[in-house]
């Protein structure tokens, strides 16, 4: 690599992460989601603002001459994202509200899961199709689009709003942290199928056994290897350097599942979901040092770089759009209130519940890079996940301060519950 070329993607990563920031910032401050700001910074440089300008073709030309360098950033940022909520989803499970999260899960996440595989066949149209999507990989994605709630971005709401300890937060998450396994595993087995037109019964059957073994493993075997593992008293290396190993688990997660053809983005996950353990919270220290910088720059740079992926002039379809969302939206809001109904919720609890678990944030986001790069989906229906996961989270973080300003409890108190009454700006939440 030349200086030139070095000064060249050194400006455009300062381009891109500076934006996101300032970007972000701004974002926290009109109330909505810091991801919305940071994509939004890759749409101004992308094709749709900056791109279309005359002045601006050298940089155009400059960040497709990078694009090797920038798609490898991109892919960090990516499994980083994917780590750390990996560590995330493990530190929420817990035995609370068993009950509440069962139906939440079952019947909010499930119905629209089975819609969208019982409909797709009629609402798969060649305009959704990548270079290498078939109908079942196709139909997948769009179940998993209408099913999927967003971990990362809900949890960045609830700490933004001080619920983040509540029974509503406790709920929401662990809806969110056991679909999100089971949606991913589903994403696995659409990118395994990808690109087969016609699927060999022998080479289909590899990569489902494959995946689904590997998922399996990674939840329930390897992470009592991986504390063994931490423990050991012979393991210098996580005693000398503990963020240089949490890092190392997570490459020999992704290496592991490259050389078995599994996505690497699931394998990141199972990673982060392997080093935390609850009870002695082993390397606490060490997911903080790598979140601070992963959320510093690698992951404002993975959603800019997401942005800059969006052509909102040539590669939108409006109607595409409008119909996913309505559609998604309808579907993901009255399952959740059918299954609040069951779990026992009533009037305002179910709204809340419904709007929150709507949104798709970054999962949605993930969903969406997954299936365009493995060329299942096509530029507009990557856009419409795109677009559609962006305004579900801004719906529900602007909803959610709206009950909070008024003083709207999120749930009705219950004596049962045990749950205690925390009052933030003056707001009573359960």
């Amino acid at each position: 690599m030349s200086n030139s070329d070095l000064t060249s993607i050194l400006f455009i990563l300062l381009l891109l992460v500076g934006l996101a920031q300032l970007f972000g910032y701004f974002s926290v401050k009109l109330r909505q989601p810091r991801v919305v700001g940071e994509i939004l910074a890759g749409v101004v440089i992308g094709p749709a603002l900056l791109g279309r300008l005359p002045f601006a073709a050298a940089l155009t030309e400059a960040i497709q001459q990078q694009a090797n360098i920038l798609n490898f950033a991109y892919w960090l940022g990516l499994l980083l994202l994917m780590f750390l909520s990996g560590a995330e989803a493990r530190q929420l499970f817990g035995r609370e509200e068993r009950r509440e999260v069962g139906w939440l899960t079952i019947v909010g996440t499930g119905t629209p899961f089975v819609l969208g595989l019982l409909l797709g066949p009629w609402l798969i149209q060649p305009a959704l199709a990548g270079s290498n999507g078939n109908r079942t990989s196709l139909i997948i994605i769009l179940a998993v689009g209408v099913a999927v709630t967003s971990v990362p971005v809900v949890s960045k709401i609830f700490a933004d709003l001080k619920i983040l300890h509540t029974r509503f937060a406790r709920l929401i998450l662990g809806v969110a942290v056991l679909e999100d396994i089971v949606l991913w595993l589903a994403l696995a087995i659409a990118t395994a199928i990808a690109g087969k037109t016609v699927l060999n019964p022998r080479q289909m059957s590899y990569h489902l056994i494959t995946t689904i073994g590997f998922f399996a493993l990674g939840l329930t075997i390897m992470p009592k290897i991986v504390k063994r593992i931490n423990k050991s008293r012979f393991n210098v290396f996580a005693q000398q350097s503990p963020v240089a190993y949490a890092i190392a688990v997570l490459l020999a997660y992704c290496v592991a599942a490259g050389t078995l053809d599994v996505s690497v983005v699931f394998a990141a996950f199972l990673a982060g979901f392997a080093v935390v353990h609850k009870k002695r919270r082993l390397f606490v220290d060490a997911l903080d040092a790598i979140g601070r910088v992963s959320f510093a720059f690698f992951i404002p740079v993975y959603f800019a770089i997401v942005g800059l992926k969006l052509d909102l002039i040539r590669g939108v379809s409006w109607r595409m759009l409008a119909a996913f969302i309505v559609g998604s939206c309808v579907v993901k809001i009255l399952s959740v209130s059918l299954a609040g109904r069951f779990a026992g919720f009533r009037g305002l609890d179910l709204v809340n519940l419904a709007i929150t678990a709507n949104a798709r944030g970054g999962p949605g986001i993930v969903l969406a890079s997954v299936a365009f790069d493995a060329g299942i989906i096509s530029p507009k229906f990557y856009t419409t996940l795109v677009v559609a996961a962006i305004l579900t989270s801004q719906m529900a973080g602007a909803w959610l301060d709206y009950v909070l300003r008024k003083g709207w409890p999120l749930l009705t108190p219950t004596n049962s519950s045990g749950s205690a009454i925390i009052l933030t700006d003056g707001a009573s939440v359960i």
